[in-house]
């Protein structure tokens, strides 16, 4: 029997941070879990293309935005189950447990509880938001990962070919509410840190109000960036 799952990781120019979050991905491969690795790249001058054949992953390229990126990558995906990873996460010690639990029902999806690879206040204080929107709306981000099965991504349609909140595109059309996994996936703070923590926070907050409010995705891609 073939192992169940596959992850797809969106990349652009982000070899550094992906290599880590390969090597944690061997755990899933060695029990048995994992049957592929996908990364899904936007086009990027470092060495990713390298690394992944390295890590024996699948590597794809085409134009940038990580919902055509992702879309992209599933699509090519052979697993009953995706987990979709964004390139600076951290998997948690258990995780593989964790995932096998989870997987032992049909058309379920879930996401991890987020966590900095920073300490203080500003740390606890967005992570902790996050988490609450996640258990009170079942509405988490791409950074906290997504572990869905296939018949419920096909059945919302898949990934929007939209460059930001297509995380939220996707979890709003799921015909089942996301559920919390007992474990923390951390995630890279140096957007917070270089910003502050309550204003990356809340530039955040409202892009997703703006979105849920009918935005067009471009232009909250250029606030997000600062291009608007």
């Amino acid at each position: 029997m073939s192992a169940p799952l596959s992850v797809v990781i969106p990349t652009l120019n982000a070899a550094p941070e992906v290599a880590d979050l390969l090597a944690e991905l061997m755990a899933g491969v060695a029990a048995g879990l994992v049957r592929e690795v996908i990364v899904s790249d936007g086009g990027s001058s470092d060495d990713i293309e390298a690394l992944a054949e390295l890590a024996g992953a699948e590597f794809l390229t085409g134009p940038a935005g990580r919902g055509g990126q992702l879309r992209r990558g599933i699509a090519a995906a052979r697993g009953e189950w995706f987990l979709v990873l964004h390139a600076d996460s951290g998997l948690p010690d258990g995780w593989v447990e964790a995932a096998q639990a989870a997987m032992a029902g049909r058309g379920r999806a879930f996401a991890f509880r987020l966590g900095f690879r920073a300490r203080g206040a500003g740390p606890g204080l967005v992570a902790g938001w996050a988490n609450l929107r996640t258990w009170l709306f079942r509405l988490p981000y791409g950074d906290q990962g997504l572990l869905v099965s296939r018949e419920v991504y096909e059945a919302a349609g898949g990934y929007p070919e939209i460059p930001l909140m297509e995380d939220v595109a996707l979890v709003r059309a799921l015909d089942c509410p996301v559920e919390c996994l007992p474990l923390v996936l951390t995630t890279s703070a140096s957007r917070y840190e270089a910003e502050g923590w309550l204003r990356r926070g809340a530039r955040n907050l409202t892009l997703l109000l703006r979105y849920l409010a009918g935005a067009d995705p471009e232009r909250l891609a250029r606030a997000y960036s600062g291009r608007s």
